[in-house]
């Protein structure tokens, strides 16, 4: 729990000092994210300074985006052996609700989110739902994992109702630090904190995609008089 009285500046804040990134672009030349090796190890290098103590690396797997895992899994390794820092890397992925998952979630071929293997990090579109979204989440879970919805307040389709109907079938919100320094907009800003009053959000990620993007974030102020955020399990 925050109790801020006053806005402060997110880099001086001591906000980051032993936090977990539950989602982040910077696994290099994978997708929209960190262009290449020198630009993750800055970023990660930024992330020490400030005290972050894990990161879970989360690239987009969809169908404009067809990551493989395997394709996954050797960038990661490359990356962990060019970093010799001292916060610990995760892999997980990102996954957009589309035909590319369906195959994926049906041949188990997946990267999932968390040291217990369960739980998958998961997105729609920002307009419009998935034809089905409920029964897609209802297969992830008959597959036995728990699926983690990425930034529901940028969702624009959502409101109060479709989260509490979410919240309630066993989907965990994930929200976007960014979010809060009105990064995608006030109604996402609007959105989180609303979400944050009801007590939705299980993880905190950045959504970091470029290091340039992550100085500018640092340097915006934000204002809190509350921000509970449970932990995955």
């Amino acid at each position: 729990m925050f109790l801020w009285t006053k806005a402060r500046r997110l880099e001086s804040s001591g906000f980051l000092q032993g936090f977990t990134d539950w989602h982040c672009h910077i696994l290099p030349a994978v997708d929209d994210g960190a262009r290449s090796m020198d630009e993750s190890l800055k970023m990660l290098e930024r992330y020490e300074k400030l005290g972050v103590k894990q990161v879970w690396l989360t690239p987009h797997i969809m169908e404009d985006i067809p990551n493989t895992t395997e394709a996954l899994r050797i960038r990661f390794n490359e990356l962990n052996e060019k970093y010799k820092g001292v916060i610990a890397l995760h892999l997980a992925a990102e996954n957009m609700l589309d035909n590319l998952f369906d195959e994926r979630l049906e041949a188990n071929d997946l990267l999932p989110i968390g040291d217990a293997g369960n739980h998958l990090l998961v997105e729609t579109s920002y307009y419009n739902p998935p034809m089905d979204l409920l029964g897609t989440l209802q297969s992830i879970k008959a597959k036995g994992y728990h699926p983690v919805l990425a930034h529901p307040e940028r969702y624009r389709y959502m409101d109060k109702t479709d989260y509490r109907q979410l919240h309630q079938m066993g989907v965990k919100f994930q929200l976007n630090l960014f979010s809060l320094l009105e990064a995608y907009g006030k109604e996402a800003k609007v959105k989180a904190h609303m979400l944050l009053a009801m007590g939705m959000y299980t993880l905190m990620g950045s959504d970091v995609h470029r290091y340039h993007v992550l100085e500018a974030m640092l340097g915006r102020n934000f204002k809190l008089n509350k921000l509970i955020v449970n932990q995955l399990y």
